[in-house]
């Protein structure tokens, strides 16, 4: 990609020519205003921008991880539909519509846009200028290289219309233009990762205040099994039946379980708060919903393309890319600035010393005129070339380490969700039986098998396993978030997504 680039770099021609203007126009300056143009049209210096290669590797990870997962099936734009949630469907949809940050980006997209559309027009076309004009004047003989005091008094009127364009002949303004587009092309992929991030944040929150609701409502449960612990122990203290030991190591697990309630209520509020915002409300909205693990359902079906087709996907790889074409334009122009520029400039008019006389025969002005300049020396130059080459291979590495964090974005995200997967698998079978054998107990107590204080703790045991198997569902949930938007989440709506090629979908498993 970046091989090439000095040897681009022609030398500059080492000479200067000067078109003076002139009244008439002859034969020989169309002739060579015509072959400069057939010139200009196919000059165009700089290294012309090549989408880098996509990466040649064809797995993510080293080893492959059990879970059945979609190969080549493109991610569906609203993604967060596969969780079964109408609650959330309607949440994100809100926060896309209303968020700030998101209009924000949007206005920017637009500035860019605007900036390109306004640096096409004054680049692609002449500028063409109308001007009314006029003077009262007093001149004398020496004026007019005659003796005597005599002055002449009068008034001078004129209109006309002037064009000027600069002849781009190397492609300078062509590549300034280049480089607006791209970085409009910058805020468009901008514009969809922050829609991408936006989506995930409301998903991934919503998941997590379904996890703390429940964790605080378990332990609840837990700490009032162990409140009533440590009442029949006080009350066997008093009868003499048990050591002031048991009491105290009994009020020491209360006091700590109701120690923790404190911190999860308080994220569990703060996933309140941080929902709000994001659609647009404030803090203290009292419409805001409350999930539970319940209302969300794991998704069948988890798409994973192909590392080459990823980087066509994801926003920033695409932003990244979107970057480097800048950086290529920009060194162009800073190419176009050692080579000659050509300006061409003309106007038409009438001018006359009264207004009735500005459109009357012999009124009629113009003027033509045409300038070369070539810098002779100009130490700047050559080094802002260098620096602009510099920050084209700048932004070439910087493309290369986006594309090699992505890969390992997926990479980590497909081992998560492999291993999330054994431990949700270990603690639905620790709950599993956590409730058997409070189910045992239960019946044992009711046949007078089993104490009360036997019951509790059977309720305290099977009750923390339920809180760690809750974490464990919401950890599950949020990976396969996870992968949605390390896949790129489908909302990149621009003009280059929507014209890449969709791969053909087959079930396998993920290399």
């Amino acid at each position: 990609m970046m091989e090439g680039l000095q040897s681009r770099l022609a030398k500059p021609i080492n000479r200067v020519r000067s078109m003076p203007t002139f009244n008439l126009l002859p034969q020989r300056y169309v002739g060579w205003l015509a072959a400069t143009a057939m010139v200009a049209g196919c000059t165009t210096v700089g290294p012309d921008f090549r989408t880098p290669d996509a990466p040649t590797v064809t797995r993510y990870t080293r080893e492959a991880p059990p879970q059945r997962v979609v190969m080549g099936e493109a991610v569906a734009p609203e993604w967060w539909t596969a969780f079964g949630s109408p609650r959330l469907d309607d949440l994100v949809k809100q926060a896309l519509h209303d968020n700030f940050t998101l209009a924000a980006a949007e206005a920017t997209l637009r500035q860019g846009q605007q900036l390109h559309a306004a640096q096409a027009g004054s680049t692609l076309y002449p500028t063409v200028n109308a001007k009314l004009g006029a003077s009262r004047n007093q001149a004398n003989a020496a004026g007019r290289g005659e003796g005597g005091n005599q002055q002449t008094l009068y008034n001078l009127y004129n209109a006309g219309v002037a064009v000027n364009y600069n002849f781009d002949l190397f492609g300078g303004n062509r590549r300034a233009l280049e480089a607006l587009a791209a970085q409009a092309d910058y805020q468009a992929y901008q514009l969809a990762g922050a829609r991408l991030a936006l989506a995930g944040n409301i998903v991934t929150t919503a998941f997590a205040q379904a996890q703390l609701g429940e964790q605080i409502a378990a332990t609840d449960a837990i700490l009032q099994a162990q409140q009533d612990q440590l009442d029949i122990a006080r009350k066997r203290f008093e009868l003499g039946a048990t050591a002031r030991t048991e009491v105290l190591a009994l009020q020491t697990q209360v006091e700590q379980t109701r120690a923790s309630l404190p911190p999860l209520r308080n994220q569990l509020e703060q996933a309140d708060h941080l929902l709000a915002v994001l659609t647009a409300r404030a803090p203290g909205a009292a419409d805001m919903p409350r999930f539970t693990l319940t209302d969300f359902t794991l998704p069948e079906r988890l798409p994973v393309v192909v590392p080459s087709d990823l980087v066509r996907q994801r926003p920033d790889i695409q932003a990244s890319t979107a970057l480097l074409h800048a950086a290529t334009a920009q060194y162009g122009v800073a190419v176009s600035n050692l080579y000659p520029q050509i300006d061409l400039s003309a106007s038409l008019g009438t001018q006359a010393l009264t207004t009735g006389a500005l459109f009357g025969p012999g009124s009629m002005i113009w003027t033509l005129a045409g300038q070369l300049a070539q810098p002779l020396f100009n130490a700047g130059l050559k080094a802002g070339a260098n620096a602009a080459e510099a920050s084209l291979q700048a932004a070439g590495a910087n493309y290369q380490q986006t594309v090699l964090e992505a890969l390992r974005n997926v990479a980590d995200t497909l081992r998560q969700l492999d291993n999330d997967a054994q431990a949700l698998q270990a603690r639905a079978a620790a709950d599993a039986s956590a409730q058997a054998s409070l189910d045992l107990v239960r019946q044992q107590y009711h046949l007078g098998a089993a104490s009360y204080l036997q019951l509790l703790t059977a309720q305290q045991q099977a009750r923390q396993t339920r809180i760690g198997l809750i974490a464990a569902q919401a950890a599950r949930l949020a990976d396969s978030a996870a992968l949605y938007q390390a896949m790129g989440g489908g909302v990149l709506d621009t003009p280059k997504a929507a014209a890449a090629a969709t791969p053909a979908v087959t079930s396998a498993t993920v290399p």
